[in-house]
């Protein structure tokens, strides 16, 4: 088993120039001319099986490319709670909705899946009962 903690030196789309660490298991990468996220195989159970679907598979990771599949990482692991937008980042409004309009654009299937699940009613639960 690799450990979740060491960044990859290889891509699918080449040698890492640059890697940061968005949460256990997760890379976002660059390359010399692409880049995405990668996530360890150890650590793709975070991802819903909607996002799941639209990564490549290469080298132990699932890849998601930075031009419109990365947001689906990123939007997950938002809706999640396991990673913040960088400090760096001057309005995160607008950051959070460009991955939102990517994703209505380039993948309208994962969209739908994310807005029906955030929809649904809670589960109800039995009351408890008292005891006397």
């Amino acid at each position: 088993m690799k450990n979740l903690f060491e960044q990859p030196k290889n891509s699918l789309w080449g040698q890492v120039d640059y890697c940061d660490t968005l949460y256990t298991g997760v890379f976002l990468v660059s390359t010399e001319g692409h880049g995405g996220v990668m996530v360890a195989k150890e650590m793709q159970e975070i991802l819903s099986p909607a996002a799941r679907k639209h990564g490549e598979r290469n080298n132990g990771f699932l890849c998601f490319e930075e031009d419109t599949a990365e947001s689906i990482v990123l939007r997950e692991l938002l809706d999640k709670k396991l990673w913040d937008i960088p400090d760096r980042i001057k309005d995160k409004a607008v950051f959070e909705e460009n991955i939102n309009n990517i994703l209505r654009e380039y993948h309208p299937d994962y969209w739908r899946s994310r807005e029906n699940g955030r929809n649904k009613a809670p589960e109800k639960t039995a009351p408890a009962q008292d005891e006397r």
